[in-house]
């Protein structure tokens, strides 16, 4: 037997030998023992539905402008801001004391011309008796016609005149055109206003319009590469979401209506419109948010953005092996992602598991980790 001495003690050389595997298998142990517990995910391939957000501005099915159809004070704002009216609905009283007299004035015109008229008759039916008992000339009676075509033409002018200052004194009276909501309102009684005054904006909102813009890839992929049309397309697309500026959804989906075939080359973008319904009248003109085009697409793999960490502007994820130990791995991903997910296109591949929880904290390469069950 071979006899060594260790730290002034003489142990056989076996001992030692037995000594060594021993402290190894507990420090195994105790590794394995503090390994951290973190969720881990297989990776597989299925068929994703993502949406991407578009920003977007609503307006009422259909605002009209509301204007006056002449100069003149108001005299009485009739509806407020928000208001629901009806067609017809009287909104603004534009003051009627001078279109009232200019009526007035008309009206007494027209009585004038009238009894000209009934004058310049009778002259002219005498003068032509006498013509034709040779007792006046020609010239004479020919002057009697005259005389009466002349007070007929000033009867039409006086009778256009209180047509016109009737219209006007209609036009006093600034009604609804259609039902809808009033918007804002920036005159108040006693202001001077024409036609080029913006009285407010009649809002139709019913069915709100949400405008957005579509980039060329996009278009492409929603022709399937140009393989079909954009009213087919536009057809086969199923509803779309709104996202409210607060971040809430709205809780009616909306249909997309139509896509401009034209990519305006300053923005290199199309204009796309969707409908949303508005029973409650929640949503307003001038309301901001993101319509979410929802996207489909076939074996694809799918990672939550958690499950990565950026470097270089490089994506990785901790790839876990058969001994539960990470590995740091660069991967690509899709550009298109619903903000909580990301499309793998290269660097994983179905059934490798990667790490979901505290990548980018307490995550480190090279160590064992113990997946949660």
């Amino acid at each position: 037997m071979i006899i060594k001495k260790f730290n002034g003690l003489i142990l056989p050389a076996m001992a030692i030998v037995m000594l060594v595997p021993s402290c190894k298998g507990n420090q195994d142990q105790q590794q394995q023992q503090q390994a951290p517990e973190l969720a881990v995910l297989t990776v597989s391939e299925e068929n994703t539905t993502l949406e991407s957000g578009m920003p977007t501005t609503l307006e009422g099915e259909n605002d009209v402008e509301i204007r006056p159809q002449i100069q003149g004070f108001l005299t009485k704002v009739c509806v407020e801001e928000g208001q629901k009216v009806s067609k017809g609905q009287t909104l603004f009283v534009i003051d009627q004391v001078s279109l009232q007299a200019a009526v007035d004035a008309a009206q007494a015109a027209v009585a004038v011309a009238q009894a000209n008229v009934n004058t310049a008759t009778t002259n002219m039916n005498n003068n032509k008796m006498l013509f034709e008992k040779n007792i006046i000339s020609q010239p004479a009676y020919q002057t009697s016609v005259d005389s009466y075509n002349a007070a007929k033409a000033q009867l039409n002018q006086a009778m256009a005149n209180l047509t016109s200052a009737r219209k006007n004194l209609s036009y006093s009276v600034v009604t609804a055109p259609a039902s809808g909501v009033v918007g804002k309102i920036d005159f108040r009684e006693g202001s001077l206003v024409s036609p080029q005054s913006l009285l407010t904006i009649l809002s139709n909102n019913s069915d709100m319009r949400a405008t957005f813009s579509l980039n060329e890839k996009d278009l492409l992929a929603l022709t399937d590469n140009g393989k079909r049309s954009l009213q087919e397309a536009i057809k086969q697309m199923p509803s779309v979401t709104l996202i409210l500026a607060n971040g809430e959804k709205y809780q009616y989906p909306g249909k997309i209506i139509s896509i401009s075939g034209v990519i305006d080359p300053s923005t290199g973008s199309a204009t796309a419109k969707a409908v949303f319904p508005n029973p409650e009248g929640m949503l307003h003109s001038g309301n901001t948010g993101q319509v979410m085009i929802p996207h489909t697409r076939l074996n694809t793999m799918l990672i939550p953005q958690v499950a990565t960490y950026e470097m270089q502007d490089m994506k990785f994820v901790y790839v876990v092996n058969d001994s539960n130990k990470v590995h740091s791995r660069a991967i690509q991903i899709a550009d298109e992602n619903d903000g909580q997910n990301y499309i793998v296109i290269g660097g994983l591949k179905p059934g490798e598991r990667i790490v979901t929880e505290g990548v980018g904290i307490s995550v480190k390469d090279d160590m064992t980790i113990k997946p949660k069950k």
